[in-house]
């Protein structure tokens, strides 16, 4: 599957801000499927037991991946998450090279709906969501210029309206 483009990232958003020091770093593409992808390695300090991600940090990147497969589908929108249901199907390790996909599965004028998977390169399935969002105008999510610097991912058209 061919990659379209990157999707931006923040600084301290602890999936993909590049300046968080235990963030996983993660890079998000738009694929020719209107999915969004990312390859990322969760660390040692990610995890609950002992060689296994905790529990919470698995669904947030579920989380991520389904607002920015919102993106990947062309637009720049923003919402907040009403409900997840998220199955875990084996423990997740750290230290190895995992692959996160979303998807767009329904979409309205105010909710979408994304289905996310946390998946090894052997196409082993680790955790998936169903994740609802509500589509929110920027100001009612945030609203201190600063914290819209802060995040990269915005484009300089949508700091302009705010």
């Amino acid at each position: 599957m061919k990659v379209i483009s990157k999707q931006k990232n923040s600084r301290y958003c602890f999936i993909c801000g590049v300046d968080n020091p235990i963030g996983l770093k993660a890079q998000f593409y738009n694929m020719e499927d209107n999915s969004v992808m990312t390859l990322f390695k969760y660390l040692p300090e990610h995890q609950s037991f002992p060689q296994r991600v905790h529990g919470g940090l698995i669904t947030t990147i579920l989380d991520e991946l389904a607002m920015r497969a919102y993106w990947a589908v062309g637009e720049e929108i923003f919402g907040v998450t009403t409900s997840m249901e998220t199955k875990f199907r084996k423990p997740v390790p750290y230290d190895i090279e995992l692959i996160g996909k979303g998807e767009v599965i329904s979409n309205t004028s105010k909710f979408f709906k994304s289905r996310t998977l946390i998946t090894d390169r052997d196409g082993v399935i680790y955790s998936e969501a169903l994740t609802n969002y509500i589509k929110l105008p920027m100001e009612k999510i945030a609203t201190e210029i600063n914290y819209h610097e802060e995040m990269g991912y915005f484009s300089n058209e949508m700091l302009a309206e705010i």
